[in-house]
């Protein structure tokens, strides 16, 4: 199966413009790690089956968690043997669990493409992931012992995440405490765990898996803030995704747990379109953006954004300098961008 463009030619701009060897390098061990996801995603046996398992596989992606692993082995010995794989298990457990986010959510758009449920159905979608998560644990353990057990961490904090965001928060517990428990896991925990494989693949020294650890962490949290604002201010053209699909899913983003606390009077219409649950009509749907456009809540969600990049960046600290730590401070910056076009529109 052939590549039509560069995988993560968007994220390669922007974190290797200063070092065009590096990039090169990154850019060749990216388009191995695709060519085997292409290969893995639609591996399943039966035609009709491998279409369903590889078609998001195939629409692309921006592969943050693979650039992840490969920028993790860079603090070891970047070229040994598992590294390319362990990119790829990464990326098969994030996009088998697109296929599950969008059957909860009733996504008909992903990657700019019909979504897997829209198109096969909830429940063929669902085995569909479940087969993607199952190649993953497969490669994983050609990796050896070690990989498994990251790889089984990640999958029960990916489901713990989605569970407390189903059940929401407790009586007692504050809402946005509530959400970054739940971003930590259903989110984060991948984009943490991406480093830190490729620096156990590597054989980078623990100290240095552990800071990468926790870098990513931060940033798959400040990542998912950043989707949450998209959402709210980028068209799907731009984002590939409906705009407003988490409203209109009832899901609990950032920008919508601070606006619903929101007490002033200025925010009542706003904070009762949010009472009400799920926006399924196009046109609540709609004001509710317009007064997001307006509300302060986007502005303080940016505010959590960028502490959770500050401290991604204090985690990197405890790396060698070097282009691979500069990479991992630029995918920082990145992330802020993403949302300054928001911002300024806002404005």
């Amino acid at each position: 199966m052939t590549v039509s463009s560069p995988p993560g030619a968007e994220l390669l701009a922007h974190i290797t413009a200063h070092d065009p060897s590096f990039r090169d390098g990154i850019a060749e061990a990216l388009l191995a790690v695709e060519k085997r996801l292409l290969h893995c995603a639609a591996g399943a046996p039966d035609p009709r089956v491998a279409e369903l398992t590889g078609h998001l596989a195939a629409a692309g992606g921006k592969r943050l968690r693979p650039l992840l692993v490969l920028l993790g082995a860079e603090f070891g010995e970047p070229w040994m043997d598992g590294v390319i794989d362990t990119a790829v298990a990464a990326e098969l457990v994030h996009i088998s669990s697109l296929y599950h986010d969008d059957v909860m959510d009733g996504a008909d758009l992903r990657h700019g493409v019909e979504s897997v449920n829209s198109r096969w159905g909830a429940r063929l979608a669902v085995a569909g992931g479940n087969w993607l998560l199952a190649r993953a644990a497969r490669l994983a353990a050609e990796l050896g012992p070690d990989m498994v057990r990251i790889h089984a961490d990640v999958a029960s904090e990916l489901v713990v995440g989605q569970l407390r965001e189903m059940t929401g928060p407790g009586e007692d517990e504050d809402p946005v405490d509530h959400f970054f428990q739940v971003t930590s896991g259903k989110t984060a925990s991948l984009l943490s765990m991406a480093p830190a494989a490729g620096a156990l693949c590597a054989a980078a020294p623990p100290v240095f898996g552990r800071a990468l650890a926790e870098y990513g962490r931060q940033l798959g949290i400040a990542f998912q803030i950043s989707d949450d604002l998209l959402d709210l201010a980028a068209p799907a053209e731009l984002t590939g995704k409906e705009q407003g699909k988490d409203l209109a899913a009832g899901v609990l983003s950032l920008p919508v747990i601070l606006a619903a606390a929101d007490r002033s009077p200025a925010n009542a219409e706003l904070r009762e379109l949010l009472a009400g649950g799920p926006l399924v009509d196009a046109g609540d749907r709609h004001r509710a953006l317009e007064l997001f456009a307006a509300s302060p809540a986007p502005a303080a969600a940016r505010d959590h954004l960028r502490r959770r990049l500050d401290m991604a960046g204090a985690a990197l600290e405890l790396l060698p300098r070097g282009a691979a730590r500069e990479a991992l401070y630029a995918l920082c910056a990145y992330i802020d961008t993403r949302v300054a076009g928001t911002a300024a529109a806002e404005r």
